[in-house]
């Protein structure tokens, strides 16, 4: 979801913060609510954001959807603030808001002028304690939610491969990653009112959610309002976690997918890794910088660049909070082939399970990963978040510190090792992604 409000806040939420280390305090609430707040007294706004630990992997089978569904829904109002008018509330007092929700959690957010911070603390408590869930809502949200899916998934070029809705399903059998975020229209439709109401009963409450407040406030009257504003609102039962694991894939899954918006092929290469907190996950990012990160990454230079037989390539690993996944691919160029493409990718892979990177190579690489970590934190907002998402999917907030001490750690043995351990042809989804007129011919 994107809506934005007022373009000097905009700038003022994008002032670079030098400082490298973010100093947080992070205490609970009576309730189960884990707060972590940010001082900054040099900037002139403040975030307000909440974290609550669902996403579409707590879902039941049969009512995809419902995580997502819900970064929607509660924005219609609540009993304190009219139907409509949240956003109005937000744009009159100088501010911005959004959510977005992953497998694994929803993020709301509010950024405010920090001489109206309190608004955003009062917004998220309302949010908390007593929205209006009823038919009107879901209908109205019930039709945005489908135009989303239909402009971002169903009528954008490739939407399958960057949602992972015509991928995740192919690489997880048990798991509910299996399932798409946006879930599908058919379990949205199917849905009573009472599922709404329950689904929020189960997962919003102040024990399943972190609150991080940053930027120009003073501690001790923050602390003040976040017990007045939260302190009150009633713990739910403990939130049951999924704990499903897949089987090992031990044979190459070979599948093909059809998109009628697409006119030029793309070959896939996914592959199953670790979770996000684990240290595999972290090496696998590396190797994703190396293979494709810009126009001096290797499948870049010598697919584009060098002998010409791709358009463009790709590869990012999705890291989510149980597993994780990697993605590999190329648009080919001409006539090209796409086994061609596949021998290629296969080529440059097995260089990095049998060879060291070089010293040079490598050294590029610690310099960007440096640069990337410095970027993460250099705003307001960003802080925020990347607080949030330490705290709730890592459980070790002093991340937003240390983590760039992982990657420092990482050597060039070890990337060759990780290669070894997830690269392997056996252990992976070879998807041919096709434009739907190649199915009407054959």
């Amino acid at each position: 979801m994107k809506r934005t409000f007022n373009l000097l806040l905009l700038f003022c939420m994008s002032i670079p913060v030098f400082a490298q280390q973010v100093e947080f305090t992070e205490y609970d609430l009576d309730n189960g609510l884990h707060v972590i707040l940010h001082q900054d007294n040099t900037v002139p706004v403040a975030t307000v954001g909440v974290m609550y630990h669902v996403g579409s992997k707590d879902e039941t089978e049969g009512r995809t959807g419902f995580a997502h569904f819900f970064e929607h829904l509660l924005f219609e109002g609540t009993k304190n603030i009219e139907r409509g008018e949240w956003f109005n509330i937000v744009a009159a007092n100088g501010g911005s808001n959004n959510a977005n929700t992953s497998q694994d959690r929803t993020f709301y957010y509010e950024t405010f002028p920090s001489n109206a911070i309190e608004i955003g603390l009062w917004m998220e408590s309302e949010r908390m304690l007593h929205p209006i869930i009823n038919q009107i809502g879901v209908d109205t949200q019930n039709e945005v939610v489908k135009e989303e899916k239909r402009s971002r998934i169903d009528n954008a070029p490739y939407g399958k491969v960057a949602y992972a809705t015509g991928i995740n399903k192919h690489l997880f059998k048990k798991h509910p990653y299996k399932n798409s975020v946006i879930g599908t229209m058919d379990d949205l439709n199917a849905a009573q009112l009472d599922e709404f109401i329950a689904f929020f009963e189960k997962f919003y409450g102040p024990n399943n959610a972190t609150l991080v407040v940053a930027g120009n406030f003073e501690k001790n009257e923050m602390k003040k309002m976040v017990q007045d504003y939260f302190g009150s609102i009633k713990s739910k039962p403990e939130v049951k976690r999924v704990n499903i694991k897949e089987d090992p894939i031990k044979e190459t899954i070979v599948k093909t997918e059809y998109d009628s918006n697409i006119q030029i092929p793309l070959k896939v290469h996914v592959y199953r890794i670790p979770g996000m907190s684990h240290r595999d996950s972290y090496v696998m990012s590396m190797i994703s910088s190396i293979l494709t990160d810009g126009k001096s990454s290797r499948l870049y230079k010598r697919m584009v660049d060098d002998e010409k037989v791709a358009l463009q390539v790709l590869a990012f690993p999705r890291p989510m909070e149980d597993y994780g996944t990697y993605v590999m691919g190329a648009l080919p160029m001409g006539d090209t082939p796409l086994d061609k493409l596949a021998e290629i990718m296969d080529d440059e892979v097995e260089k990095l399970r049998t060879e060291l990177i070089s010293e040079r190579e490598f050294q590029k690489l610690q310099n960007k990963f440096e640069n990337r970590f410095v970027s993460s934190n250099s705003s307001i907002q960003g802080i925020a978040s990347s607080l949030a998402t330490y705290n709730v999917l890592y459980g070790d907030t002093d991340l937003i510190n240390e983590e760039i001490e992982i990657y420092r750690s990482i050597t060039r043995e070890e990337i060759q090792e990780v290669a070894q351990k997830y690269l392997q042809e056996n252990k992976r989804l070879d998807l041919d992604y096709l434009p739907e007129s190649d199915k009407e011919q054959k």
